[in-house]
């Protein structure tokens, strides 16, 4: 079974949803960063897990 690759261009409209701010999509992770809320973000089959309880604390 194939992993859904994510869709970069769903970046043009997916926002933090706790700071409201840019995200940064990580290929090698399958994550979307939030720098400023210091998360990232799940991708599942190519689907973005947009909540924070889902999100993995950056370790900057």
């Amino acid at each position: 079974m194939t992993e859904t690759p994510f869709d970069p261009r769903m970046l043009e409209s997916l926002i933090c949803p706790r700071t409201q701010g840019p995200l940064r999509y990580d290929a090698e992770r399958q994550e979307l960063v939030s720098k400023a809320a210091h998360l990232a973000f799940p991708v599942r089959d190519g689907i973005p897990v947009m909540l924070v309880d889902e999100a993995r604390v950056l370790d900057d």
